[in-house]
């Protein structure tokens, strides 16, 4: 399986995906996913046999206007890196190497373009523990921590080297 870009036919689907995710993302509604995806450098979808939207990646590069205090983060340690906003793979499809996949997209896209590394983060609090053993598995440590959302989470801040 190969993934493709996302296209705002996705939103609907993109929408209940995320929100099935919460609180390891945050709930974004149609209107918020659409700006989402219109802000986003690039975007991954994996899809299933019938060709359903399973599990997506949606990124941004150095320079963006993207209000996120995550994105800010990365972009005041002056590195040349591709974040990753947000990675979702539907429940039932997780374990079956769909969200290695769309990492491996990203990480060919990092070194296509010449990046030094892809950045994330990852709640702690609330905490997301399976979130935190997958990103160390693909290389990932931690470079920060900060609360958001009004310090209602706390996110590690991940960064792996290409």
């Amino acid at each position: 399986m190969h993934p493709r870009p996302l296209a705002a036919a996705d939103i609907p689907r993109l929408s209940e995906l995320n929100d099935a995710a919460y609180p390891a993302v945050p709930i974004t509604p149609v209107a918020e996913m659409t700006q989402l995806l219109d802000a986003a450098d690039f975007t991954f979808a994996a899809t299933d046999a019938s060709d359903e939207l399973v599990g997506f990646v949606i990124g941004m590069r150095p320079g963006n206007d993207y209000d996120s205090e995550n994105y800010r983060f990365f972009e005041s340690r002056g590195t040349d890196f591709l974040y990753v906003d947000r990675i979702v793979i539907d429940e039932e499809a997780r374990g079956g190497g769909l969200g290695r996949m769309l990492y491996a997209a990203v990480f060919d896209r990092a070194r296509a373009e010449g990046r030094t590394e892809v950045t994330c983060e990852v709640n702690i609090s609330p905490p997301n523990p399976g979130s935190l053993a997958f990103h160390a598995r693909l290389g990932f440590e931690r470079v920060g921590e900060q609360s958001t959302k009004g310090g209602s989470v706390t996110v590690a801040l991940l960064a792996a080297a290409l």
